[in-house]
């Protein structure tokens, strides 16, 4: 099972990837971002499709969409001039716990 959680932390980091290379690609007009894009989009849903085959799928789903938005809401501030403030670092932290408080509630997997 833990092989399980690691593919949906690559998938969520790999929903991070194709979140920003979306801005990039401004709309599909430029050819490496969207090529980008459709290259971590499909890493993400296939490995999260994997790891559905051994964890339940509330507490996978949302540690994977969890990931995806912090690490996006993160490497929008850190390198594309996205607004900092602190109502935006808090809510961010309180995805984090909610990602670990799922991933410690015991999710059995089947």
């Amino acid at each position: 099972m833990a092989v399980a959680w690691l593919l949906v932390v690559v998938a969520g980091i790999l929903e991070t990837g194709f979140a920003v290379c979306l801005k990039l690609s401004h709309g599909f007009t430029r050819l490496w971002p969207t090529i980008a894009f459709a290259s971590f989009a499909l890493g993400s849903f296939g490995l999260l499709t994997l790891s559905l085959k051994k964890l339940d799928v509330g507490p996978a789903y949302a540690v994977w969409t969890g990931i995806g938005a912090a690490g996006t809401a993160i490497y929008g501030m850190a390198f594309l001039g996205d607004v900092v403030s602190t109502l935006k670092i808090v809510s961010i932290s309180l995805v984090v716990a909610g990602v670990i408080g799922l991933q410690l509630s015991g999710s059995g997997g089947h």
